[in-house]
C-alpha cells in the first residue's frame, strides 16, 4: 500500500506486486490522534490484502530531511510497529506536482481534482517503488481518475 502522508490529508494507493502496477484508492483526513489514523490505514490495507507499506518521504531538493520528513518517519515507524508489517520509505519529491499535472488532463472540476490529488500522489510514489524493484523507469501506468472517489 502506498501512503502519501500529510498533516492534513493522507493519500492511499494499492499495488499489485506481480503486475508492478499501482492504483489510487482514496484520501483520508489525518486524525488528531495518530493511532486512529494508523488503525484506519491498517483496516484499509487488510481490505485490499496489502501486506507491506510504502510511505512517501518528503526529501528536500538537496536530499536532506526536513521537519516533515521527520514527522513522516515517526508516522511510518509507528505504523510498522502497530501493523507488524514492513514499511519502506520512498522519495516522494515532486509527486504532488506530477499528480496535479495528470489531473489537469482529466477535465475534472477543481473540487474533484483536489479530492483525488493525494491518492494520485500515493499512486505515483508506489508506482515508482514497484518499478524500481525491476529496475524499470517508466511511470506511465495510470488509472482512469473518474472512476474512483
Amino acid at each position: 500500500m502506498g501512503i502519501d502522508y500529510g498533516t492534513k490529508r493522507i493519500g492511499l494507493s494499492v499495488g499489485d506486486d506481480n503486475l508492478r502496477m499501482a492504483t489510487p484508492l482514496r484520501m483520508l483526513p489525518t486524525c488528531p490522534i495518530a493511532i486512529d489514523t494508523i488503525t484506519a490505514i491498517i483496516a484499509i490495507a487488510r481490505e485490499y490484502m496489502a501486506d507491506e507499506f510504502v510511505v512517501g518521504l518528503p526529501l528536500n531538493m538537496d536530499d536532506s530531511e526536513g521537519p516533515q520528513a521527520k514527522l513522516t518517519r515517526q508516522f511510518g515507524d509507528q505504523l510498522a510497529s502497530v501493523a507488524q508489517a514492513p514499511v519502506h520509505y520512498w522519495d516522494e519529491r515532486l509527486t504532488s506536482r506530477e499528480a496535479q499535472m495528470k489531473l489537469v488532463e482529466t477535465g475534472l472540476t477543481r473540487a474533484k481534482k483536489k479530492a483525488r490529488l493525494d491518492g494520485v500522489a500515493a499512486q505515483i510514489l508506489l508506482q515508482g517503488f514497484l518499478e524500481a524493484q525491476d529496475g524499470a523507469a517508466d511511470r506511465t501506468n495510470f488509472t482512469d481518475y473518474d472512476e474512483w472517489e
